[in-house]
């Protein structure tokens, strides 16, 4: 009996991507903080991971090989530009480091538990194959 991967990791794989593309959108606000004129960008993760449901479940119900796959990208264009929690500088800057550091570190965390996730999932898996309990 086979053991399908895509059933035993479901959307996570997906989710540790859109964490891995938030990290670099976020950081990429933090290095423009002192960038004249950039604006903080940032992402609905919930939204952005529903739709890379929808792209695996289409992805999963392909017919055959050669159809063509969704885009390289999670995101999907999803990218929007963070409201300004503060007043314009004058420079045209919107980018709150603090805001921005925060998100990252949440986004961090998150990316980490998903990495537990799907560590204890791999362990799990790798225990059924060889016929050791846990």
């Amino acid at each position: 009996m086979a053991i399908s991967l895509d059933k035993a990791f479901g959307i996570h794989p997906q989710a540790i991507k859109l964490r891995l593309e938030r990290s670099e959108v976020l950081a990429s606000n933090i290095a423009n903080a002192d960038t004249p004129g950039y604006k903080a960008k940032d992402f609905d993760f919930a939204s952005a991971l529903s739709g890379a449901k929808k792209q695996y479940q289409s992805e999963m119900t392909r017919t055959h090989d050669k159809h063509i796959g969704a885009g390289k990208t999670m995101l999907n264009d999803g990218l929007q530009f963070r409201i300004p929690s503060q007043p314009d500088t004058g420079d045209g800057n919107t980018v709150d480091v603090n805001v921005e550091r925060v998100e990252y570190l949440k986004n961090n965390m998150a990316y980490n538990a998903s990495v537990q996730f799907m560590t204890g999932r791999i362990k799990g898996l790798k225990a059924a194959i060889t016929g050791q309990s846990k």
